[in-house]
């Protein structure tokens, strides 16, 4: 090798070496830390796409790719379920209860399934109830139950998934195309993260389809073909597993559905509650079975880490309203100054609030802003414990008026020989039985007499001035007198 290429090799070594030193290559994602889980980061998802919602508001709290288009697998039937509670309303009945009676039978297009379909095992013929297909559905993932819920109430599965497809628009899921309600692939048969947490979250208010999700094992009853049977939750995240699976239980889940297909990859539809934080998460096209488990546990575990549930009472405490009374005794410790404790007093409301720590802190700084306080008595000793001194309302963001009773945290007695308040004066006069004084001579003289009199004299007075003037008017003048005139 040239002298020449050697030192023009060796420049380049050091422009490279010059380069990566000021341009470093970056940094991969640091490892998840579960000590730590308030730093996620979409790095630490295996799920292509994944989301995190607070229950009850439908905020995002974390997401990734949530808007991209994804298979959903059997996390459809999350819908078909739904949609079947929601027209059960239609069938015979008195009751919703009597209405879930209603028993369809099933078709051979129904039970016709491939070996490596999901099924509940039901026979072609058989008569099942609505409620146990719904429940078969959720439970077994069986996609003879959601093609048999689709033929009953729908009169035929292209019928029933295109009222699935409007109800999902309605819900505000613009992304969400289905053209089943198994959820078997289709290339047009398709969601996003952030529709299936919308369609999720309304179904998990409905009551019974949130007993459904949230149930480890159903009976169904005997039937014209079978014996009664027992089936089991499939997703492990709500049920106690044994063995290697018994790591993938979530304290405090709520439900409700997994999903599997070659093209979808894994996915987990999941929610929990913890102190009164419900969270709702989403992982699709994860790598593996235990992997969207894990996926759902991080994002469980950020939620929680970031939202606290509070009320506006405990939001109260942190800066509890004190005044200043009025007419305190000198002898008073705190010099007249009265912390007013909190009572609720509206009935069938709750002053629940579900936010993070940083709006928690925001709460607490401008409470007296957000609420609105009324003083329905005097400010003024005596006080008394536990009195009523006034109220507090809180509005939610629905614009209901949650109402506190503002109380005396303790008494306060008043200064000796202090005259009355106006207010008291006023009391005391329309607490008189006898709205006129009584007649005394005291009040004779005082009322009558005496202002008669003064009466009397001040009219003498007037008239003896008047008769002076008049006689000074009628002396006779003096002429005037000079040496010049006599």
């Amino acid at each position: 090798m040239s002298k020449g290429l050697g030192i023009r090799s060796l420049g380049l070594l050091l422009a490279a070496l010059l380069f990566v030193s000021l341009f470093p290559a970056p940094a991969l994602a640091d490892e998840y830390d579960p000590l730590y889980p308030e730093y996620l980061s979409e790095g630490h998802l295996s799920a292509t796409s994944a989301i995190l919602i607070e229950a009850d508001s439908g905020k995002v709290v974390f997401e990734k790719n949530a808007d991209e288009r994804m298979y959903p697998a059997s996390t459809t039937k999350i819908l078909t379920v739904w949609l079947a509670l929601m027209m059960a309303e239609n069938l015979e009945g008195e009751t919703l209860q009597e209405k879930l009676q209603t028993k369809f039978p099933l078709s051979e297009n129904a039970t016709n399934l491939a070996p490596d379909e999901s099924s509940a095992k039901f026979a072609t013929g058989e008569e099942v109830r609505l409620i146990d297909l719904c429940y078969a559905a959720m439970l077994v993932s069986g996609n003879d139950a959601a093609t048999a819920i689709a033929e009953g109430l729908g009169g035929t599965v292209e019928n029933y998934v295109a009222m699935m497809n409007q109800a999902a628009y309605a819900l505000g899921c613009q992304n969400t195309h289905f053209v089943n309600a198994n959820g078997l692939h289709d290339d047009n048969h398709y969601t996003t993260a952030r529709d299936m947490a919308t369609m999720a979250r309304i179904a998990m208010q409905d009551e019974t389809f949130a007993r459904i999700a949230r149930t480890d094992e159903y009976q169904l009853p005997k039937d014209n073909k079978y014996r009664a049977r027992m089936i089991s939750n499939g997703n492990n995240f709500v049920t106690q597993a044994e063995g290697s699976k018994a790591e993938r239980y979530y304290e405090g889940a709520t439900g409700i559905k997994t999903g599997t297909t070659s093209m979808a990859g894994n996915c987990l539809v999941a929610s929990a509650t913890r102190d009164g934080v419900k969270l709702i998460s989403v992982v699709l096209g994860s790598i593996s079975d235990s992997s969207r488990y894990e996926d759902t546990k991080k994002l469980m575990n950020y939620g929680f880490s970031q939202y606290i549930s509070t009320s506006i009472a405990e939001i109260y405490l942190k800066n509890p309203r004190t005044i200043d009374i009025r007419g305190f005794a000198l002898d008073d410790a705190d010099v007249g100054r009265l912390k007013l404790n909190l009572q609720l007093q509206s009935t069938g409301v709750s002053d629940l609030i579900v936010t993070t720590r940083e709006e928690m802190e925001y709460w607490a700084q401008n409470f007296s802003s957000m609420t609105v306080t009324e003083f329905t008595r005097e400010l003024r000793a005596p006080v008394t414990e536990g009195e009523v001194m006034g109220t507090l309302t809180y509005y939610t963001a629905d614009g209901v008026p949650i109402v506190y009773e503002l109380t005396a945290s303790r008494s306060i007695a008043a200064r000796e020989n202090l005259a009355p308040s106006v207010d008291e004066i006023i009391a005391a006069a329309q607490s008189d039985p006898n709205p006129f004084p009584r007649l005394t001579l005291e009040l004779v003289v005082l009322y009558l007499v005496l202002p008669a009199l003064a009466v009397f004299l001040a009219v003498k007075a007037v008239k003896a001035a008047l008769k002076a003037v008049r006689k000074r008017v009628r002396v006779k003048a003096h002429k005037p007198t000079s040496r010049y005139y006599r």
